[in-house]
């Protein structure tokens, strides 16, 4: 079965009708900027969309679109367009990169690995790898419900846009928890919690007021 998460990890990779198509929008309490201390709300897409090799997807923490294709046993890879967040919450841009991801189980829980790495258009924004692993721990009554943890690196270019030090290696740690629940037939409701935390790369730059946060988020999808 394929995977998928809403923005922000919001949807099980796990669904049952997982070739169906979800259309949606939600709310993210999040951040202004990850360091910042101020807070802020944003209006979000919940999307998932796969064809033949076309996809697009907000399941997998960034909005992304592109082309898959299926090379083994519970294996894909792709290349994808992504919008990314501007730095300091200002000017967003466009990435384009790769990505590889895999489905299996350990045991009787169902487990997605994704490997993918994005370059800024704008590349003095510079590159960023991200190595995301979800489980799904339960099922049943309308509910899916799961745990995740994602590291991101960036390099040197990353760091200088956004955070104004001369760094580069791992970005951030994240884990989080996220559940979804069949309404009706067509409606789903979902929602995550997310908690991030910067590595001492970050925490070196003038801007970071604090080195963990914390993303919110609910939302309403209809399933085609």
């Amino acid at each position: 079965m394929r995977r998928d998460w809403a923005l922000l990890a919001l949807f099980l990779p796990l669904v049952a009708h997982a070739q169906e198509t979800l259309i949606g929008a939600g709310v993210r309490s999040r951040p202004e900027f990850d360091g910042f201390s101020q807070r802020t709300t944003d209006l979000i897409p919940v999307l998932r969309y796969y064809g033949t090799p076309w996809f697009a997807r907000t399941t997998q923490g960034v909005l992304e679109g592109g082309a898959r294709w299926h090379v083994g046993e519970g294996t894909d890879i792709g290349a994808q367009l992504a919008y990314e967040q501007g730095p300091r919450d200002r000017d967003p841009d466009v990435s384009a990169g790769v990505h590889a991801e895999w489905d299996g189980r350990l045991g009787p829980m169902p487990l997605d690995a994704l490997l993918r790495v994005r370059q800024h258009l704008d590349t003095d924004r510079g590159l960023q790898a991200d190595l995301r692993l979800t489980a799904g721990v339960y099922e049943g009554h309308g509910v899916l419900a799961g745990v995740f943890g994602q590291l991101t690196y960036a390099n040197e270019d990353y760091y200088r846009t956004y955070y104004e030090v001369p760094e580069s290696g791992l970005l951030y740690a994240s884990v989080g928890a996220l559940a979804s629940y069949d309404i009706s037939r067509r409606w789903v409701l979902v929602g995550s919690v997310e908690r991030r935390r910067l590595t001492d790369h970050a925490t070196r730059s003038p801007l970071v007021a604090q080195r963990s946060a914390s993303y919110l988020t609910l939302g309403l999808a209809y399933r085609f």
